[in-house]
């Protein structure tokens, strides 16, 4: 399913907060007078020095190494055209935070107001100083083939235009394998590559190299084949004119083993393709709309192998494959340039990468367990967290052995690691868990849908995909708030539960029966039925809905009572938990217990533990449990620290298989060479905590509040652990995102509990 995109949504994303998308963050503390006299003058000098006396050493004392110029002219911005370089800015910073969110690259973009290629050279070419690399994006054809070619040939930095070469690194690994699926050769195919822009004539340069015939390629424009006695060719098109007897596509296709489009939507048809060659290979990458579409292309043939640009089909040639690893390569070996080597490094790796066994965390990201090598998996997931430790190397290595390194790497291993940690290789969580939901949505029932956030939350859900929202409320109210607001939450279930009354006797009697033995009456069950946290609650537990959202409005101890009472705990657990997920630049961090539970006695706190680990599994990542304190291994006496002394000895001795220390210091569970200088007997010594488990409900609540204000780390939950059915309660006044993260998560959950 495409996720729909709405004019207000997509302005609202760039002008909440800051405007804009990224910002500037210093590395190096600035707190003291002594720390800006080392960052500024007189300190400052003595780096100066060094980088005069050898330039190499720029690397070492400033951000050059990690440091990427995103560069256009806004002369081709997406589909837009030439709009400018200003208009340009927003496509360069989303750039930049790919670059960061993927390879953990700095940016800073750079739009300039410039046409002339020559003159465009030298402004580019003056910032070689400040830069390790240049991405150059959205500058028009056929000067972008000079202005590259020319950047490469006078910089000592690497250089790629992105536009050209990242979908033919793409494509050329989706073509790789195809071939190899249908056992065909690549120097035997016929190819037809309709369009003559950047990206169509680097496609088929790359193609080339890879081992496709010059004599078996013809280029088609708007105006048909590009043909040698045509008179209206520039030099680029002149490369790949044909002499052959056809004038049409059409005529082009009719026995071709390949067509490669990256023109404009919807222009090939069903009979065109029924001409190609058997088993043909269809890549159809014009955006947002394929020259033919997906479900056309596989209707009108069985053995058609078919690729787009969409996310919501098989096969996505997406350039996020490819450009933040290969850059992320190119930068680690200070490479001077990135060359033919370099991207025939970066294809195969990924074309390798598609072949081997998919793991659960991909799976379980995209809802299928099915994926496999194959004519509809071509090429990896974009969120797939092996392509950083799979292409980057290969680049890294190509570089090394065609002579542009300047740096060698030797210990492969450790820049793995290194790799993972430079994103946090578990920073993608929430896109894992989205993408996840969006697979097999579920139905939600929103208990306070008379809210603005509420309102907003149900639609962009609806919009993507994520969860089938269900309203509790006024119906007045509500209609008038999605008016008032300008909402499209058409096809929503609006649920007035004081209007239900035949349902309000029926939910009554079933909590009567529930709790009359906890001192309900039958006339209160009924009564209590009107509230929508118990009307919602009984809703998930007839199968009426899939999830409970609710908590916005209400203190969380009043939203969670309906719940227990209506649902209740799973088999076997005493008590709920709460559950927050920090995500912070290193990965994200689970910290329990931080709403429910006031003050727990160690034999509680092992539930916790438990409780805890099962959720943090749950989200494909082991946890590594430090039960904590104000004291470390006895270090300090008190009560704190007897109990969660105990607690871990206890936890210890019922979960054998889990990875737990304590009592112990959050600064030194974050610590691992701490740990090994100081408590080398710690089981967390070698790899730090990622669970952290606190020793009551003030210091959870309030370490994580204060994270999430203070610590430029996202809050994601509070997540409730332990109930029967999925429920889960916001904090008081979550934002927007807030919410949808929150049924993001619902969702999955409810997958978890009930799979069809």
């Amino acid at each position: 399913m495409a996720i729909k995109i709405r004019k207000e949504d997509a302005l609202n994303y760039h002008t909440q907060g800051k405007p804009g998308k990224i910002e500037v963050i210093p590395t190096k503390p600035l707190s003291s007078q002594l720390d800006l006299a080392l960052a500024y003058s007189p300190g400052v000098a003595e780096p100066c020095k060094e980088i005069a006396a050898d330039k190499e050493n720029v690397y070492k004392y400033t951000a050059k190494g990690n440091l990427v110029a995103v560069i256009s002219n806004g002369t081709a911005v997406l589909g837009l055209g030439d709009i400018g370089p200003e208009a340009s800015k927003p496509v360069m910073e989303g750039k930049g935070v790919l670059f960061k969110k993927f390879a953990g690259i700095d940016v800073f973009d750079i739009e300039i107001d410039e046409k002339d290629p020559k003159k465009l050279i030298q402004i580019i070419k003056s910032l070689e100083p400040t830069f390790g690399g240049v991405n150059l994006e959205d500058i028009k054809a056929p000067e972008c083939f000079e202005i590259e070619q020319t950047l490469k040939a006078q910089m000592k930095i690497p250089v790629m235009h992105d536009d050209q070469h990242g979908t033919a690194i793409i494509s050329g690994a989706a073509l790789l394998n195809a071939l190899e699926i249908l056992d065909k050769k690549m120097s035997e195919i016929v190819i037809v590559v309709n369009g003559a822009g950047a990206a169509a004539v680097s496609c088929t340069r790359f193609y080339m190299s890879l081992g496709v015939q010059r004599h078996n390629i013809i280029m088609c424009d708007k105006e048909g084949v590009i043909r040698t006695d045509r008179t209206d060719l520039d030099e680029i098109k002149e490369e790949f004119a044909s002499d052959r007897n056809i004038y049409t596509l059409t005529e082009a296709l009719t026995g071709a083993d390949v067509f490669l489009g990256l023109s404009a939507g919807n222009i090939v048809t069903q009979d065109q393709i029924r001409m190609m060659a058997p088993n043909p290979i269809v890549f159809a990458l014009a955006n947002p709309d394929p020259e033919i579409s997906y479900d056309l292309a596989i209707d009108a043939r069985e053995d058609i192998i078919m690729a787009t640009g969409r996310s919501d089909h098989p096969n996505q040639v997406n350039n996020v494959l490819g450009f933040p690893y290969i850059f992320r390569g190119a930068l680690d070996v200070r490479a001077t340039a990135i060359n033919e080597e370099m991207k025939l490094a970066a294809a195969h790796a990924i074309a390798k990468l598609a072949k081997e066994p998919v793991p659960d965390i991909v799976n379980k990201a995209y809802g299928d367990s099915r994926i496999a090598f194959g004519k509809f998996y071509l090429i990896p997931k974009p969120l797939d967290p092996r392509l950083i430790t799979t292409i980057a190397p290969a680049v890294a290595k190509a570089a090394m052995d065609s002579g542009v390194a300047k740096t060698h790497i030797t210990d492969w291993e450790a820049y793995e690691l290194e790799l993972q940690e430079r994103i946090g290789i578990d920073q993608r969580l929430m896109s894992r868990v989205i993408s996840r939901a969006r697979k097999n949505p579920k139905r939600i029932v929103f208990a306070e849908a008379d809210n603005r956030k509420i309102l907003k939350a149900a639609q962009i859900i609806q919009d993507e995909g994520i969860a089938i929202p269900i309203l509790l409320g006024n119906q007045e109210k509500i209609e008038e708030l999605i008016k008032d607001h300008s909402l499209d939450l058409q096809g929503a279930v609006i649920i007035d539960v004081y209007k239900q009354e035949s349902k309000l006797e029926e939910f009554g009697k079933l909590l009567y029966e529930k709790r009359k033995r906890k001192g309900t009456t039958l006339q209160e069950a009924k009564r209590m039925m009107r509230d929508r946290n118990y009307y919602g609650a009984m809703m998930v537990e007839l199968g009426e809905a899939d999830c409970l959202i609710s908590g916005l409005t209400k203190d969380y101890p009043k939203t969670i009572l309906p719940a227990l009472h209506v649902i209740g705990v799973k088999q076997g657990v005493d008590r709920v938990a709460g559950m927050y997920i920090i995500n912070t630049s290193k990965g994200p961090y689970f910290f329990a217990d931080t709403t429910v539970n006031v003050d727990p006695t160690a034999e509680e706190l092992v539930e916790i533990i438990g409780l805890t680990s099962n959720a943090v599994r749950f989200f494909d990542i082991e946890p590594r449990v430090a039960v904590l304190s104000y004291s470390n291994f006895g270090s300090a006496k008190g009560n704190t620290p007897t109990k969660t002394a105990l607690a871990t000895k206890l936890a210890k001795e019922k979960y054998p298989d889990l990875v737990i220390e304590g009592e112990m210091q959050a600064n030194v569970a974050l610590n691992e060479t701490l740990q090994q200088e100081t408590y080398p007997f710690s089981a967390l010594a070698n790899k730090k905590a990622n669970t952290l488990v606190f020793p009551n409900l003030s210091s959870g609540n309030i370490a994580y509040k204060l994270l999430s204000e203070l610590g430029n780390s996202e809050a994601i939950g509070p997540i409730l652990l332990g109930m029967n059915k999925p429920v889960h309660i916001l904090q008081l006044g979550s934002s927007i995102r807030d919410i949808v993260n929150m049924v993001a998560i619902a969702v999955v959950d409810a997958q978890t509990k009930n799979p069809s």
